[in-house]
């Protein structure tokens, strides 16, 4: 059985979180939800983010979503893939130096990494898109350029891969980014 680490923090977005958890557990992988400074069995509450007409996504209060690990417990051998999650959390989990750590080592590595909307902001904090390329949420087009990396705007429900780089605009994207990642992690669909 595969073992993928979910990485995301307090409002984190609430589909590109459960969603992600939950197909990858159907799709038979052991999924291992962490958040830095917290513990298994611990919560984090996550938003709920809309897209209703107005310039920018609008935000409400989502769900308690259990971890299942500690993020101390953390070790990069055990792991075929990482997914991190979107929404308000990569502002600041990308400030922690074991993630920054981690997503190195996965991006190196070659093992898939599964990005959605402002987990770019976690990419860029690790400076590992020189010369790739990817989506994210489109107001993050210029942090990706910044970093180096070639920013594709891409329809909401696509998925762009580039190597082990798997990434996704928004939620609307959840089903292209899963299919796409769960490949390059051999499952067979």
């Amino acid at each position: 059985m595969s073992r993928v680490l979910l990485l995301a923090g307090d409002f984190t977005e609430d589909y590109e979180t459960m969603v992600p958890f939950q197909t990858l557990q159907v799709l038979g992988f052991e999924v291992d939800a962490v958040c830095p400074g917290k513990k298994a069995g611990d919560f984090i509450k996550t938003a709920i983010h809309d897209f209703e007409g107005d310039q920018t996504y609008t935000e409400k209060p989502g769900h308690l979503f259990a971890l299942n690990k500690s993020f101390d417990e953390v070790d990069f051998d055990d792991y075929d893939g990482l997914f991190i999650t979107g929404g308000r959390s990569p502002e600041y989990i990308r400030m922690d130096n074991k993630v920054i750590t981690l997503v190195k080592c996965f991006m190196r590595s070659g093992k898939p990494v599964a990005a959605i909307c402002h987990a770019a902001q976690v990419l860029t904090a690790a400076d590992v898109l020189r010369g790739r390329t990817l989506t994210a949420y489109p107001a993050l087009g210029a942090d990706v350029k910044l970093a180096g990396g070639n920013f594709v705007e891409a329809a909401p429900d696509q998925s762009v891969v580039d190597g082990n780089l798997i990434t996704a605009p928004a939620w609307p994207g959840n089903t292209a980014i899963l299919r796409d990642f769960a490949k390059a992690l051999g499952c067979k669909l």
